[in-house]
């Protein structure tokens, strides 16, 4: 709740009525200041790098002390969900953060309708093992470039980990230009002012 039970229904019509509640709720719930006045999980992004490599144990152990931090105190599963009548493999979730391996977002059939839904539903996004990407891996290299824009385009904040640094995580020719821009933005998405953005939802019907 953002509001102290002191504050609930502030100036409302009949607010007398409603004091009992508010008393019953101060007797049987502990009262928790849990930011500070800070947003926790702003602060968390702004305090830890979103950007891990190379694949080593490590990191590892880095992606998951992050989505520690970043889940906080919320319940989360590590059940599988369902993205368009597609199952989706997860490491974990709460109901607005999510944890993937990259195989299971880009090595799968998946179509940018389905980040779009992602991106409606989750605004914190955590993607392990982003493998070295070449030609040869053309296919699940052009859906984490679909992965990024959507992700971008909804201010989804994306922390990965990966084989490689932004600037080498693609070494083919095929995508040499789509992944400029996916560079262009993996690095903007890790700046203030992009994690100071408001998450977005757009209608997946809406868009071309």
């Amino acid at each position: 709740q953002n509001i102290a039970p002191d504050g609930l229904y502030k100036n409302g019509i009949h607010r007398d009525r409603f004091l009992p509640t508010i008393e019953m709720v101060k007797k049987n719930c502990a009262v928790l200041n849990v930011d500070a006045g800070v947003d926790y999980r702003l602060r968390v992004l702004k305090q830890a790098q979103l950007f891990k490599s190379p694949l080593t144990n490590e990191a590892q152990s880095w992606m998951a002390e992050r989505f520690s931090a970043l889940t906080h105190t919320q319940a989360h599963s590590q059940e599988p969900i369902v993205i368009n009548n597609r199952v989706v493999e997860t490491l974990g979730h709460t109901e607005d953060v999510l944890w993937c391996e990259f195989s299971e977002l880009c090595f799968k059939p998946r179509s940018p309708a389905d980040f779009i839904e992602i991106a409606n539903i989750y605004n914190t996004v955590l993607v392990s093992n982003v493998p070295h990407l070449t030609d040869f891996l053309s296919e699940g290299t052009r859906r984490f470039i679909y992965l990024v824009d959507e992700f971008y385009d909804r201010g989804v904040k994306l922390l990965l980990t990966s084989q490689d640094s932004i600037i080498d995580i693609y070494q083919g020719e095929k995508l040499a230009f789509e992944i400029e821009r996916t560079r262009s933005r993996l690095l903007e998405m890790q700046s203030d002012e992009y994690l100071h953005s408001e998450h977005r939802h757009i209608d997946a019907t809406k868009t071309s």
